[in-house]
């Protein structure tokens, strides 16, 4: 990463879409306002992932990058789109805030701060450290509590909020998430990914709001249905990395 004493660090806030015309041009003037604010050297990315609302009008309006994806590739596609385009376009620092308003702009600084000073590869913004703002259903937070614990069991890492979609990475893992990086439940399964790739991850305590438009894609009625299908996934990206990583070590 450029060092902070010296040069700014270069950052992309990547932002998915998807069915967001009435959140989207509320979080991109959000993020530049907090650009200006602190002189970052900044740009948002916002991923158009084949939305059926005016969500790609709005986005050519707005005071940011766009890429409009030909086919619907998921949030894991998207986001890997917007990592790909940080690594292959030398910048420092990705960033995921979701299009729907649930990440505030104001608490970017807290995301960027430890990537800036060095102190972490990836940092997650977590609801639960200090409980306050928005705090997801209860049937989502008992799916959180149990992918904390499944974590735990596979890497040996706490990661209190593994489902937040608020999270930077530094160059570092970016040169790993470019490689791969899952694609139907990324936020969960890519936590393993880290810990089996042994870069530093680190918890900051961020307020998130109720998303601000659009639908959510998990409802309360399929929470189980969800978290199998996640399990699933994480138990997936385990056993390949894991045997990839044995495989190395040999």
């Amino acid at each position: 990463m450029t060092n902070a004493s010296t040069a700014s660090p270069r950052i992309l806030v990547v932002v998915p879409c998807f069915n967001e015309e009435a959140a989207v041009a509320a979080v991109v003037a959000d993020i530049n306002r907090m650009k200006a604010t602190h002189g970052l050297a900044l740009d948002v990315l916002a991923i158009n992932d084949c939305s059926t609302d005016n969500t790609l009008a709005v986005l050519k309006t707005l005071d940011c990058l766009y890429l409009d994806l030909p086919v619907n590739l998921g949030i894991g596609g998207a986001m890997q789109t917007g990592y790909r385009y940080a690594w292959r376009h030398g910048y420092d620092i990705a960033v995921q805030m979701d299009g729907d308003g649930q990440h505030p702009a104001q608490e970017l600084m807290t995301i960027l701060q430890p990537l800036i000073e060095q102190r972490a590869d990836v940092v997650i913004g977590s609801r639960f450290l200090t409980g306050e703002g928005f705090q997801s259903s209860a049937m989502r937070r008992l799916g959180i509590r149990y992918f904390r614990w499944l974590n735990q069991r596979l890497i040996k890492q706490t990661i209190h909020d593994s489902t937040s979609g608020f999270r930077a990475f530094n160059r570092r893992t970016l040169a790993v998430v470019n490689r791969y990086y899952p694609d139907e439940y990324p936020e969960p399964e890519a936590i393993v990914q880290f810990g089996l790739s042994d870069l530093k991850m680190l918890e900051v305590p961020v307020q998130m709001r109720e998303r601000q438009g659009g639908v959510s894609s998990i409802s309360n009625t399929h929470a189980i249905y969800y978290m199998l299908k996640v399990t699933l996934g994480i138990l997936f990206v385990y056993v390949r990395l894991h045997r990839k990583r044995s495989l190395n070590l040999t």
